[in-house]
């Protein structure tokens, strides 16, 4: 009898907090579910388990012409860049090359301002008369806290301007992270996207992932739908931006969602730094950027900037999140800590991520994901 019992108390320690195994009929079904409730032409999934990809799966359409979405087809990664970056700024760390709280300013030869408007980069130019463009870490890049909005030409006039001291909130801005790539390439010297080729797609075995277009990609790439049913071809970007020009495939992707949420790559401490809740997040939704904090009381409990990611605790602890959207592209990617399970979803087709929510929770269970925060709906 007390065999049995300790039999039956190790098989309840095992269990606790762990989450079903995904069923993959019931990720196919909800995923044909969206796919007929929004009417989007195109899907792709990954499950991720505790070490490797489970399930990895693509539905519909890649092209007007009918022709069929792979697991190998390329499609547009968007902002899920912004976590590949963050992952890469985080070796650089972890090789005492880069500092998160030393300020970009020191890692330049001259002071920012002075680099003018580039095209390829920021309206530096534009900060002359704010020193508090000094202030800026990488950590507030990563984090969202620079005081940019999204991109200079979001701002009436088009130029960059500082909307509040850097670090003391979050507005999610692309320009901060190209402000830490500018450093990256003109204070040590790096380029970025061969840094990131070696650093992650190469390291993790991401053969059809780039941060510009290759001529390759042609074969089997996925153009996009629109919200109004339109198409538009798929976007050759011919210049690396740590904000958004990654091309990807669900099975690269699936790749990197079990590196990043297993730490591969990285010490315990930087897996740690990317992961952790680094900055409150107070405001109704994550869109308009520069818009008013809420009451205490009235914001997200929980939900918080990491490095490149979202964090939120939900009924299965701790877990992260990035989204990924253009007028033709709707990515995500939800991972719960504890379990070290994640889902990654790309479509082609902005219609697509009204179906998330039912997708993910298919692939993971309940999770608290803030979809109405993400999405400004439910």
């Amino acid at each position: 009898m007390r065999n049995l019992l300790l039999g039956v108390v190790l098989v309840s320690i095992l269990n606790v907090g762990q989450a079903a195994a995904p069923d993959p009929a019931a990720v196919e079904a909800a995923v044909k579910a969206g796919m007929r409730d929004t009417g989007a032409r195109g899907i792709a999934v990954a499950v991720i388990g505790p070490d490797h990809p489970a399930f990895v799966r693509a539905y519909g359409e890649r092209n007007a012409r009918g022709d069929r979405l792979e697991t190998n087809t390329v499609m547009y990664g968007a902002s899920l860049t912004k976590s590949v970056f963050a992952y890469t700024v985080l070796q650089l760390v972890d090789e005492r090359k880069l500092d998160l709280d030393k300020p970009i300013a020191a890692y330049l030869a001259q002071p920012l301002p002075d680099y003018g408007n580039l095209p390829a980069y920021g309206h530096w130019a534009d900060l002359r008369d704010d020193p508090r463009w000094r202030l800026i870490t990488p950590r507030h890049t990563l984090t969202h806290a620079t005081g940019f909005a999204n991109f200079h030409f979001d701002e009436p006039d088009g130029k960059l301007r500082i909307h509040f001291n850097p670090g003391t909130r979050y507005a999610y801005s692309g320009e901060g992270l190209i402000l830490l790539q500018f450093a990256l390439e003109h204070g040590l010297g790096l380029k970025l996207g061969d840094e990131m080729q070696r650093r992650v797609f190469d390291r993790l075995g991401m053969p059809d992932t780039a941060m510009i277009w290759r001529p390759a990609f042609a074969a089997n790439m996925a153009d996009g739908w629109a919200a109004d049913g339109k198409t538009e071809p798929h976007d050759e970007r011919s210049r690396v931006r740590a904000a958004g020009s990654m091309d990807t495939t669900i099975a690269d992707m699936a790749r990197f969602a079990a590196a990043v949420v297993n730490g591969t790559g990285l010490s315990k401490a930087a897996h740690e730094e990317m992961l952790k809740p680094q900055l409150a997040l107070t405001t109704r939704s994550q869109f308009p950027t520069l818009q008013p904090e809420l009451p205490p009381g009235e914001r997200f409990a929980g939900l918080s900037a990491g490095l490149g990611v979202v964090t939120f605790t939900g009924p299965q602890g701790p877990g992260f999140y990035k989204g990924g959207h253009n007028d033709t592209t709707g990515n995500t990617l939800v991972c719960v800590r504890r379990e070290r399970r994640c889902v990654v979803i790309l479509a082609n087709d902005v219609r697509a991520e009204r179906a998330f929510p039912a997708i993910v929770r298919a692939a993971l269970g309940e999770t608290g994901v803030p979809w109405r925060w993400e999405y400004g709906r439910d």
